[in-house]
């Protein structure tokens, strides 16, 4: 049985990236405050919930390793999309032309790059694609539909989540042709939209979709352990048996944490909740329960979309004392941490929080695992 010095934390965030700020800047904190990167955790109940987080620790130059799913900008998908917009960035990028054109049927190799010799070496851009040579062949509609969504991107002032939005308007259509689970990726789509929606530059949104966080950034790691100490990103599953001092469980809402699909059977429920033991018993010292606001698609495309902002997780409900014996945090405009106004008196002492804490996890699993 795991000993917690302290009692858990409860912080209610206004959406996904304020809670990825949040964690952050946590993050940098305990290490300055001598825990190894590698001895904290982010736990989640499936690989897509992590999107909003990785680009914010990108951008924070926080390494990390991922379990039990791709790293997001690793994602095929997500590489296809990126391609386009490296396009409209730069309409004589040869890489990105190689990745988009290949999506096409009846494009091959050998077809890319002759297409590439011609925009990019020839430096003839994409007009080209409107010459006969190409708008007549079987694949001229495909190449229109292509360079119609370039020129228009170069003739006008998007902003990066417009250029993001009119790349899935033109990809969705080939995503649902290439990849048989078309339906599970679409969430990453939407999260990159999401995203996206921070920034005013494409250039900047393009640079941090593609950032890989050096081993010696803003966290002071000596020569002998920077090369080996990663923060720790896992699905609940992949953290069956694992240990860490700090422990942040994210996405703790209804429809992540039980997930939506096991909603409709009692029998699925108990499975989710198991998880939620498993994920509230992995820290050593420290447990962060994280619950955002979310805005949720329908998951068919995202442009049928609807938004949802998620109670708090029925397990967590479900806890008997459960502010008392957790902290209950807010999140600053500052993006920072800042207690409620409360006594230390009704806060508890440390030790008694988080070993009782510990106890009423226990017998709440114990009375519903029968």
């Amino acid at each position: 049985m795991l000993f917690r010095s302290q009692k858990p934390v409860f912080l209610q965030a206004l959406n996904e990236r304020e809670q990825s700020r949040f964690i952050c800047q946590r993050i940098l904190e305990l290490r300055e405050e001598g825990v190894p990167l590698d001895d904290i955790s982010i736990l989640f109940r499936s690989g897509w919930h992590s999107t909003e987080l990785e680009i914010e620790l990108n951008s924070c130059n926080i390494p990390f390793v991922k379990y039990g799913g791709l790293k997001f900008t690793e994602t095929a998908h997500v590489k296809d999309v990126t391609a386009l917009l490296r396009i409209f960035f730069n309409p004589f990028d040869a890489i990105a032309w190689y990745r988009s054109l290949l999506l096409l049927e009846g494009v091959g190799p050998a077809t890319a790059r002759k297409i590439i010799d011609q925009v990019v070496e020839a430096q003839k851009g994409p007009e080209i694609l409107a010459g006969p040579e190409w708008s007549k062949r079987k694949i001229g509609g495909e190449l229109t539909r292509l360079r119609l969504l370039i020129t228009e991107s170069t003739a006008n002032e998007f902003t990066p989540a417009e250029e993001t939005k009119r790349v899935l308007d033109y990809y969705l259509p080939l995503l649902k042709k290439i990849y048989d689970d078309y339906h599970k990726r679409t969430h990453d789509l939407e999260a990159l939209v999401k995203i996206a929606e921070r920034y005013q530059d494409l250039e900047a949104f393009l640079t941090d979709l593609s950032l890989e966080p050096p081993e010696n950034s803003q966290i002071d790691t000596t020569a002998t352990d920077k090369d080996k100490e990663k923060l720790i990103l896992s699905t609940i599953h992949s953290a069956k048996g694992l240990e860490w001092h700090t422990v942040f469980l994210i996405n703790l809402v209804d429809g992540f944490l039980p997930s939506t699909q096991a909603l409709q059977r009692a029998e699925d429920i108990e499975e989710e909740r198991r998880l939620f033991y498993v994920a509230t018993t992995r820290a050593k010292q420290q447990l962060y329960l994280m619950t955002p606001e979310l805005e949720r698609g329908s998951g068919l495309s995202y442009f049928d979309k609807h938004t949802v902002f998620s109670l708090p997780s029925r397990f967590i409900q479900d806890i008997e004392n459960f502010n008392h014996l957790t902290e209950q945090w807010t999140i600053t405009l500052k993006q920072t941490a800042s207690e409620p106004a409360q006594t230390q008196s009704d806060a508890g002492t440390a030790d008694d929080g988080g070993s009782n804490f510990l106890k009423n996890i226990n017998a709440y699993f114990n009375e519903h695992k029968n």
